[in-house]
């Protein structure tokens, strides 16, 4: 009886020195690198897209058990997109619980800041940090049975109840309440109402908007779902084609 050893080769591997793919962008980053070469080019635009998905995770690791967003995954896969010139517009697929807050606001001002068209879609949830994410985009959806949760920052493990906490956590709430109010049409007054509602959630301050809830508040444009958000992303990509053409 042979066993065969993982050293030995057959002769069909012998024959093939073509080099390996070291990596699967779909199962090593759950997106798609586009363009594709072997696909049909869209007339319409070329598209990329970008599921955050789950924790956003920031420099200390997640359990294997949660499913996670690492922000060092998605950061150079942003700036890719903004400086290859065959991509004319990003996607972002957000369904996330949120997760840290310093990771989820790097990706935020990088969404925000990319030139090109731009358009977000809450499925399912997005919350806590979540809420940055989706109004970084130059427009966004809300699928109607979405959900987007509120609540002040917050911290786990022991904390120094001092005069300093307080300022450092003022401060951290501050740079959120910022952002979105710059990436979106609600009054900072407004968000911080609803931050700070007591009546909504069980056991914590804040406020769960559900889909078309959201748009009243004019945190999200739109409610819809993909085909809407292609749809949109389209049209921008057209118009910015126009705009380019006219630029001498």
């Amino acid at each position: 009886m042979y066993i065969r050893n993982e050293h030995d080769e057959t002769a069909e591997e012998k024959q093939c020195n073509c080099p390996q793919p070291s990596g699967n962008p779909i199962t090593d980053f759950g997106m798609m690198q586009t363009p594709d070469k072997q696909r049909p080019i869209n007339p319409r635009g070329t598209i990329s897209y970008l599921p955050i998905i789950g924790h956003i995770e920031g420099h200390v690791a997640m359990p294997p058990s949660n499913k996670t967003t690492k922000y060092e995954h998605i950061i150079p896969l942003l700036i890719s997109v903004a400086e290859n010139p065959e991509i004319e517009g990003l996607l972002v697929i957000l369904n996330t619980v949120g997760g840290d807050v310093e990771a989820g606001l790097a990706l935020s001002e990088l969404i925000s800041n990319i030139a090109k068209p731009t358009v977000s879609l809450v499925l399912g949830g997005g919350h806590s940090i979540g809420v940055p994410l989706a109004v970084s985009a130059k427009y966004s959806f809300i699928a109607p049975s979405a959900t987007m949760t509120i609540h002040p920052v917050r911290l786990n493990g022991t904390l120094l109840g001092t005069q300093q906490t307080y300022d450092f956590f003022n401060k951290t709430q501050e740079r959120i309440l910022d952002f979105v109010v710059k990436n979106c049409d609600i009054t900072k007054e407004r968000l911080n109402n609803l931050m700070m509602d007591t009546e909504k959630l069980s056991l914590d301050t804040g406020t769960l908007l559900i889909g078309e809830e959201a748009v009243r508040e004019k945190l999200i444009n739109q409610t819809g779902g993909l085909n809407d958000a292609m749809e949109k992303l389209y049209e921008m990509i057209a118009e910015q084609r126009v705009i380019s053409a006219k630029t001498p």
